[in-house]
Order: C-alpha cells, then structure tokens, then sequence
C-alpha cells in the first residue's frame, strides 16, 4: 500500500502545481476568464493540496508502522 502512496504523492503535487500555474496565469493576463474562474481555481488548488497532504501523512504513518 506505502508503495502505491509513494506513486500518488507526485502525481498530487503535480496537480497542485499545474492548478497553482494556471490560477497565476489567469490573473496576471487577467480578461473574462480571471473574473469567472479564479475563485474557483483557488478552491481546487486548496483541495489538491489537502488530499496531497493527506496522502502525506498516510504514507509517513504507514512507512513509520513497518511491517507487522
């Protein structure tokens, strides 16, 4: 299972990187695309952060229990 996190975890902040480059993006050109989505794209960055913390954790919990 700690083998299958180890994969996820990259794949999170990855998705927290491209939702974070898109949202700076899309404010500094500013236009109709910033007014309708920034907020929204705020909202989904906090929620990949969440789940790649989350998925953090998990993996340091499992990785510090060892095998039983």
């Amino acid at each position: 299972m700690s083998g299958f996190l180890f994969f996820l975890i990259p794949i999170g902040l990855f998705a927290t990187l491209a939702v974070l480059g898109v949202g700076i993006y899309s404010l500094a050109k500013g236009g109709a695309f910033a007014k309708e989505n920034s907020n929204k794209l705020m909202r989904l960055r906090v929620l990949a952060q969440a789940i790649t913390i989350a998925l953090m954790f998990l993996f340091l919990f499992l990785i510090g229990k060892g095998p039983s």
